[in-house]
């Protein structure tokens, strides 16, 4: 069984959607570790009520090359295989991004390449458009720009606000990151150029 680091930084919604479908038998993996960069991330408290080995490593104050190296090893000291980003609100180095090729996975509450960075369902909404989604994707050096391996579209409807966009997103965020996850593990799929071939 191949087994997961989750990264994040706030409550983690994506994490115990992951972690739902770890325990019910319907994500065939292991939750390694949970590791957050702040101390008062509701995710980390979630993380050890479930059971799971959770850690703190804090950013604040630190260089972040250095703060990627302390928690790339604590990741290989738990044999990680995929790294799942929920809510992670660092950027990585590119020094990070090159010690697990195609082995971290991001999830962005937008079709990308549209609406990347900050507040995506509020750039989405203020702009006007008809539908909306998520992305999960593969993590590269630059700022949501890896390969993408499933997009979910969510309609925007005339009666919504940001609010109610960004939560249909996060339902179909819940249900695309354990789908994605499930592929990039079984490892049917290659990666030409930017497209996710699925085998």
């Amino acid at each position: 069984m191949k087994n997961l680091g989750i990264l994040l930084s706030g409550r983690g919604s994506n994490f115990e959607a992951i972690a739902d479908k770890v325990e019910s038998g319907k994500l065939n993996a292991n939750i390694a570790i949970v590791i957050s960069n702040r101390a008062d991330a509701p995710g980390i408290e979630s993380a050890r009520s479930r059971g799971l080995k959770a850690q703190v490593i804090p950013s604040k104050g630190k260089v972040r090359e250095e703060h990627d190296r302390d928690v790339a090893a604590a990741l290989c000291a738990h044999r990680v295989d995929l790294v799942c980003l929920a809510g992670y609100m660092r950027l990585l180095s590119p020094w990070f991004v090159q010690q697990f090729p195609n082995r971290i996975l991001n999830i962005h509450p937008a079709l990308l390449p549209a609406f990347p960075g900050l507040e995506a369902q509020k750039q989405a909404f203020d702009y006007g458009v008809k539908v909306s989604g998520c992305t999960v994707h593969f993590v590269d050096e630059n700022l949501d720009h890896g390969a993408i391996i499933v997009q979910k579209v969510v309609p925007v409807l005339d009666g919504d606000d940001e609010h109610s966009l960004a939560a249909r997103i996060l339902e179909q965020e819940h249900i695309a990151y354990t789908e994605a996850i499930g592929i990039v593990l079984e490892g049917k799929f290659s990666v030409e150029g930017r497209r996710v071939i699925l085998r």
